[in-house]
This record gives C-alpha cells, structure tokens and sequence, in this order.
C-alpha cells in the first residue's frame, strides 16, 4: 500500500519463515504494539473471511485461502504488499512498522482489502505477462539497431521494467475499487479506512509513477462506497 511489491513467488509456510510469522502467532514485545496486534487479528480474521468470498464469487479456479503475515523484521519500513507462495495461495504481509502507522481497525481493514483485491484481480499474473512482452519488444529493438547480446539484455531489462510499471496506476484504482467492497462486506468503513491516504505521500501524476494520485484514490472511494449508500 505504502510502497507496493509485486513479489512473483514468496515460499512461505503456514506459521514462520525467514522473518514472517502467522498473525495469530505474533506477540510483539513492544508495549505500543501489543494493544494493535490484538486489533490487527481481529481485523485479519474478518477481512480474511470476507476477501475469500469475494474471490469465490470473482474467480475461477483461483486459490482464495488467504494467509496474512507480519515481518518481524523490526528495521522493515512501513509496507503491506500481496504475494503468493510456491503453490499458488495468496499472503498479504504486513510489517510491524505498517500496522503501528494505521490509526484503526478500519485503516487496517481498508489497507488489507486493497491488497487482497490485487490477487483477485490477478494483478501479479498480469505484471508478469507485461513484464515479459516489454522485455520482448525492447529486446526487438535493440536487435534490430545492431546491439550486441548485452547490449539486447540490457534492453530486455529496460522492458521488464517498463512493462511492469505500464499499468500499476490502473490496478491500484481497480483494488481501490474492489477493496472498498471487501473493507465494507468484513464490516469496517472505507470512509474511515481511506483517511491513511492522508498521511502517505502523494505521487503526484508522474510518469511511470507505481501509484496515482492521493485525489483520484480518494475519488474512487467515495464513488464505490456511494453505491454502498455510505456518505461522508
């Protein structure tokens, strides 16, 4: 949310590993936190609920059994991003930091929902297919001025790069979209949820920018929760 990754595949097992521990499991030892770690697996029990059966009504034949995790990496910045493990099944991961800058259950909520909108919407399956035609058309074109085989690498990488970032500002809007519905169904406000927008920098509108502007977000809350009859 804060800062999105698309990890590919993430190996991570039911309970810990390399860093990452089940929600349930996690008893942090700062005094500030422990009042928050007791809200946060209130809130991943429910949206977690509510995100499958988005999932199963959405999709087809997609995994919809979502593990949420903290890292306990105590020097990890403020993150919360969507992966899947080596079988397929979905994790949202918080960091410690994450779930200390969130106000509430429903920033809590709201961030969780946009993220387990990404695999819904199968956002990391459609990064890798731009990934991969950027990488072949810029791999083309260096061919073809005469570049030698670094030369076209490099290339292949620019397009990786470029492909991946071609699109994120629309599937941020589009799990905007859909996680103002799953904050809704697991019975938190997006209203309240969407105020962490507030206090993450805004990127502006530029080019190749990973996110789009706080404003157009915000907007797209508001439309998407007026046709749940929610007003500020």
């Amino acid at each position: 949310m804060h800062r999105l990754r698309f990890l590919l595949v993430l190996v991570v097992s039911a309970c810990t590993a390399g860093g990452f521990i089940a929600v349930d499991d996690w008893s942090p030892s700062l005094p500030e936190l422990r009042d928050s770690a007791l809200t946060f697996q209130q809130v991943s029990r429910s949206v977690g609920a509510a995100a499958q059966k988005v999932c199963q009504r959405e999709t087809r034949g997609q995994n919809c059994d979502f593990g949420i995790l903290i890292d306990t990496d105590p020097f990890a910045e403020p993150n919360a991003f969507q992966t899947l493990d080596k079988d397929g099944r979905p994790f949202i991961i918080f960091t410690q930091e994450m779930v200390k800058s969130t106000q509430n259950a429903d920033e809590m909520a709201f961030v969780m929902g946009h993220e387990a909108a990404h695999h819904i919407l199968g956002h990391i399956a459609r990064q890798v297919k731009n990934a991969k035609e950027g990488a072949r058309i810029f791999g083309e074109l260096a061919e073809a001025q005469g570049e030698d085989a670094a030369g076209i690498e490099r290339a292949q990488k620019l397009g990786a790069e470029v492909g991946v970032q071609s699109y994120t500002k629309e599937f941020e809007l589009e799990a905007d979209r859909m996680g103002t519905l799953i904050t809704y169904s697991a019975g938190y406000n997006p209203l309240v949820g969407m105020a962490y927008f507030s206090r993450i920098p805004d990127p502006g509108d530029r080019f190749l920018a990973s996110h789009p502007p706080n404003a157009k977000r915000i907007e797209v809350v508001l439309e998407t929760a007026a046709q749940l009859g929610l007003t500020q």
